[in-house]
This record gives structure tokens, C-alpha cells and sequence, in this order.
């Protein structure tokens, strides 16, 4: 069996757990990493070839951006024009639209697959709402997360000036609705003013309850954990008060790596183009014989 060649873009946290994941799938095989710089290569690396450029690889057929958010389109458009499928896990909701049509111009042209926001949400939570809403087609789902570490809002804050480290904690108050806890390590020199101002006019905050608070030490309080709580309430046909729930308690990278590792090998499948995670057959999400899979699981 020839297996899937990937390749890990950025090895911070999804990309330590996306090589875990790689290493224990049977038909995958690591191609590479790709860093900002070859110094300094943890252990577990030696026996890859870790890189600056994917160009610096042979033979790769999927790349696996564990790359920020903000940086998806520039990675994703490069690859897809060099004939590697990409997949990503994309977290602002807002801008999944524009990414996929940005990426499906780029794909379907250079005869690729780029699999867009496919962690665990957006992601696998997005094929369960699809579900519950095809369950009950009138009627409300809400998606309440946490409490744990949201890893696109910790980025986030790492970004702004005058953060040294950061940790971005989800809670959940109900109905959909959040509170986001934002703990900082500051730089000299710089205010707590400053830094949560800036903090709470970025898109990722805007729209939630945002506290942002001034620690001496982030690792004393960080935690990877994360979850999710999902009810829908609605109609099935005329039949009211039809009720369903979905819970999950995780680590936040390890789930997020897992599902982008699972998608890499959907994307072998698709015709060229860029596809949400609704849009791909569960079934191209797992190794092995199609007709063994459908034999045990349906």
C-alpha cells in the first residue's frame, strides 16, 4: 500500500500532536516539517527531515497547516499552486466563506484539495449540528464550549504588543453564549490598559464578555483541556419537542490534530477544489477497506 506522504507545517502545539497522530495512522507517513528555523530541533524530530521550505521535500502529497489562523490563505495558496493538497483548521467562523472561495479558485486550478476548518470546530462539531439539524429541521442548536483553553484566542493575544505569553480560557454561561478569560504575562513597559484594549477590539473578542487579567506566570494556570456541550431542540416533520445533546471533554491540540490528520486522507479523494468538512463523506475520514467499513459501522 503506498502510503500518504504529509507534510507538518509549524510544529508548536497542533503540530507535536498532528506527528503523533501521523505516527500511530497505518497509512501515512511523515514527509517532513516545516519551521521558521532548523535550530534547536526537538528530539523527536531527528529521524525527519525538518525544513524552511516545503520545496526542501519530496514528494508531498498533503500538507497539514498547524500554522496560526490568520497565516491559513498564505501557506494554503502557495501549496495548492505547487500540486500539494493542504488542510487547515481555520477557527474564525466569520471568514470560512471567503477562505473557501479564495482557496477553490486557487485548487480547482492547479488540479488540488484544500480541506478548510476541519478541527474540531469549526470541524467535527460542524458535521454533528448538520446532523441534529437534519434530525429536526425547525429549531434552535446551541454550542456552548469549555471551559478550557481556546488555542486561536491564545494565539491571538500572543500577538499583540507587549504580550510575553498568554492563555485564553472559554466559559460557557449557556444558550450558546461565552465569556472569554484572557490571562497575560506582559513585556516591560507596557500597560494592562493598553494590551486588554487591544485585546478586546480584535474580531476573535469583539462580539464576547472579555476579561483580561495580569499574571506573573501563565504555566501556573494553563490547562489544554476544552470541551463542548451541544443541545438542539426542534421538529422532526410535525412532531415537536424533539430533543437532542452532544457532549465531549478533550485536549483541545490532540483532537485539533487528529481530525486535520483524518481529513488529509479524505482529501485524497475529492475531486479538485475546497471543501468544509460538511461537505466531504464521513466515510473518507478512515483507513481501510470501504466495504469492511460499512459493514461494521452502519
Amino acid at each position: 500500500m503506498k502510503k500518504i506522504r504529509a507534510a507538518i507545517v509549524g510544529y508548536g502545539n497542533i503540530g507535536q500532536f498532528v506527528l503523533d497522530a501521523i505516527e500511530t495512522a497505518p497509512d501515512f507517513e511523515v514527509a517532513g516539517v516545516v519551521r521558521r528555523s532548523v535550530s534547536n530541533i526537538p528530539a523527536e524530530l531527528n529521524c525527519y527531515s525538518v525544513v524552511t521550505d516545503i520545496d526542501q521535500l519530496e514528494n508531498v502529497d498533503v500538507a497539514i497547516l498547524c500554522t496560526p489562523t490568520r497565516e491559513v490563505e498564505k501557506y494554503a495558496t502557495q501549496y495548492l499552486a505547487k500540486g500539494i493538497n493542504t488542510v487547515d483548521s481555520f477557527d474564525i467562523h466569520t471568514g470560512i466563506a471567503d477562505l473557501r472561495r479564495n482557496l477553490n479558485a486557487v485548487a480547482q486550478a492547479n488540479g488540488t484539495v484544500a480541506i478548510i476548518s476541519a478541527g474540531w470546530d469549526p470541524g467535527s462539531d460542524s458535521v454533528v449540528r448538520t446532523l441534529l439539524q437534519a434530525a429536526a429541521p425547525k429549531g434552535l442548536t446551541y454550542t456552548n464550549f469549555g471551559p478550557g483553553m481556546s488555542m486561536g484566542h491564545t494565539v491571538c493575544v500572543k500577538s499583540k504588543e507587549g504580550v510575553k505569553n498568554a492563555l485564553s480560557m472559554t466559559i460557557p454561561l449557556g444558550t450558546g453564549i461565552h465569556r472569554r478569560m484572557v490571562y497575560v504575562e506582559l513585556e516591560d513597559g507596557y500597560s494592562l490598559d493598553q494590551v486588554a484594549k487591544a485585546v478586546k477590539e480584535d474580531p476573535y473578542f469583539a462580539n464576547d464578555e472579555t476579561h483580561v487579567m495580569q499574571v506573573t506566570s501563565v504555566d501556573e494556570v494553563k490547562d489544554m483541556g476544552h470541551g463542548v456541550n451541544m443541545v438542539r431542540k426542534g421538529v422532526s416533520g410535525k412532531t415537536q419537542n424533539q430533543r437532542f445533546e452532544f457532549n465531549m471533554s478533550i485536549n483541545n491540540p490532540a483532537l485539533t490534530a487528529q481530525m486535520l490528520v483524518s481529513v488529509a486522507r479524505a482529501s485524497m479523494n475529492q475531486k479538485p477544489g475546497a471543501y468544509t468538512m460538511i461537505e466531504i463523506p464521513v466515510i473518507d475520514l478512515l483507513p481501510g477497506d470501504r466495504e469492511d467499513l460499512i459493514s461494521h459501522l452502519v
